[in-house]
């Protein structure tokens, strides 16, 4: 299909299929099928719709497709229909259904969102439903984003679904008691997703736009579903912040361009002026959370006219608030760093060298390279040159290692002349 009719209903598409996809879900508790008949719907209207227009209310179209193709699917398997039966009364149960939105579909996505992130699916399993269900990629899609064949990834998604009905994890929002053991697990999906996108962990590019934009999409959906979280403001404020850097992070080549040397005309003010109001309804209200420290961090960075310009005292003291919030080897580096940046490159690297029997530590390479960093700064170049070495053998992309080559070039080249 082409032209405005193919454009059109690729709008729709994206727009309704995770919101028929969650209410055939509560309506047959039933993933796959759920899948199955989602996908016929959608081809119907890939067929029908170029001819007869997409009709004024394209949900409650595919929702009536749909389930009259999972009604004759049943009607063919007994045994199948029995099971899900039992799953259908546990899921009342469970959780009423919502009222419907103006297209006729009941936006239960956020129940989706809490299966595909439950706990008892392991880390991976849960990003690749996510993407699957709720960002509506195809598994090929979902493979390319963890790098693996799509065989494999097919089986890690069977996988998960299995589990899902092996356990009988109930397709609902958690009650009151439960959502803040909940909650976060959802978000950190959804930022998992965002930091692929926004620093790739391997491959020939840096960024990976598509998955950035695709994570700020589904935490635009939660910021919707859920507008009294703190946090889902400031998970997203936080990912507008750092995405509104991206046509600055490369050059036209695709080369790394760090933040010191970024062109901030080229810095999306819409989408920081959006990351900034939400930071203050993050911190608003409550104690401050993870994520809306980060997006204050973050909002800092962006509001500065420059690397000199930036309020480094406020960024070490916020990094002392999430020492207190979550304590974590990474944000020891992050706050080595901004120290460096407050009192000078030896204070940040007795902070960096303190760290350095940190386990976590071992193997991650942006905590070689910010060594390899402070050290140049202070002269110490073949000390710079070993941290460099270090870095370049754990960098995961091209314009990664690239930067670091001409970076280990530069302090070989000064110790030599030394």
């Amino acid at each position: 299909m082409t032209g405005r009719a193919g454009a059109s209903v690729e709008a729709v598409f994206r727009e309704e299929r995770g919101l028929l996809l969650a209410a055939l879900v509560r309506r047959f508790g039933d993933l796959d099928l759920a899948e199955e008949v989602t996908s016929e719907a959608i081809e119907a209207a890939l067929v029908r719709w170029p001819a007869e227009g997409v009709p004024p209310k394209p949900g409650a179209w595919l929702m009536t497709t749909a389930r009259r193709r999972a009604v004759d699917r049943l009607r063919r398997d007994q045994a199948y229909a029995a099971r899900l039966a039992v799953l259908q009364v546990e899921a009342e149960r469970a959780a009423p259904t919502p009222p419907a939105d103006d297209g006729g579909l009941p936006d239960e996505r956020l129940q989706l969102f809490f299966t595909c992130a439950h706990p008892a699916l392991s880390a991976e399993d849960r990003t690749a439903l996510t993407l699957r269900c709720l960002a509506g990629l195809t598994t090929p899609e979902v493979a390319r984003a963890f790098l693996v064949p799509s065989a494999t990834m097919g089986k890690r998604i069977v996988r998960a679904k299995n589990r899902i009905r092996t356990l009988r994890i109930p397709f609902r929002v958690p009650d009151a008691g439960e959502l803040p053991g909940r909650l976060p697990g959802v978000l950190q999906v959804v930022y998992s997703i965002f930091t692929e996108g926004y620093a790739a962990s391997s491959g020939p590019s840096l960024q990976r736009l598509d998955l950035a934009e695709e994570a700020i999409r589904l935490a635009r959906i939660l910021r919707r579903l859920l507008p009294g979280e703190r946090e889902v403001a400031g998970l997203l404020a936080l990912m507008l912040l750092i995405h509104a850097r991206r046509e600055a992070r490369t050059d036209p080549e695709g080369a790394l361009v760090l933040l010191d040397d970024q062109d901030r005309t080229r810095w999306d003010r819409a989408m920081i002026a959006e990351g900034a109001d939400l930071v203050v309804q993050a911190l608003s209200g409550g104690p401050p959370g993870w994520y809306g420290v980060q997006a204050a961090i973050a909002a800092l960075h962006d509001e500065a006219p420059d690397v000199a310009g930036t309020d480094w005292p406020q960024i070490v003291a916020l990094y002392d608030v999430l020492r207190g919030l979550a304590p974590s080897p990474v944000v020891e580096l992050n706050r080595a760093v901004a120290v460096a940046m407050r009192d000078g490159p030896a204070a940040g690297l007795s902070l960096l060298d303190a760290l350095a029997a940190e386990p976590r530590l071992r193997g991650y390479g942006p905590f070689s390279a910010a060594r390899g960093d402070l050290l140049s700064r202070l002269g110490r170049n073949a000390e710079a040159a070993a941290a460099y070495r270090e870095a370049l053998s754990l960098a995961g992309t091209e314009p990664e290692r690239a930067h670091l080559r001409a970076r280990l070039a530069e302090v070989e080249a000064a110790s030599e002349e030394r």
